[in-house]
């Protein structure tokens, strides 16, 4: 069965919410990326503007993962306070994952379609017909698929 997390944008800021957010609860960064790190292609190349800011972080609360990024000069003007979460889904499978995005995207709009990333994700981003954002992975990696 999936497993779902909350995923917030931020206008630049992101590296120090979640710095807050880890003293108020405590623990370990799952992971810290930039966008510097992505690693240049056809379709992408990081703005210097954008190389420091974060690109994914992941904090546990307990058996939840509160997720984050930084807009990007890209994304940046589609930016609103109070609307910039996600839910974060992970499939169990591919399969699951393209069944679930499908479904989310029927009357929707598909802004990432389903593909495997840099890091080993089969990701794919959608808004809802309702207008709720959505993240749908599988992580290749730890299911070794």
């Amino acid at each position: 069965m999936a497993a779902s997390n909350i995923y917030l944008n931020f206008n630049g800021n992101c590296e120090e919410a979640f710095n807050f957010y880890k003293s108020v609860f405590g623990g370990e960064f799952t992971y810290i990326g930039r966008f510097g790190d992505i690693p240049p292609s056809e379709k992408y190349k990081a703005p210097e503007s954008d190389k420091n800011l974060i690109m994914h972080v992941g904090l546990p609360i307990g058996p939840t993962i509160i997720m984050g990024s930084d807009c990007g000069s890209e994304w940046s003007p589609k930016f609103k306070a109070g609307n910039n979460f996600s839910v974060a889904i992970t499939a169990d499978s591919r399969e699951e994952a393209d069944t679930l995005f499908a479904a989310l995207s029927n009357g929707g709009q598909i802004s990432m379609p389903m593909e495997t990333m840099f890091w080993g994700d089969y990701f794919g981003m959608l808004t809802d017909k309702f207008g709720i954002n959505w993240m749908v992975s599988f992580n290749t990696l730890q299911s070794g698929n």
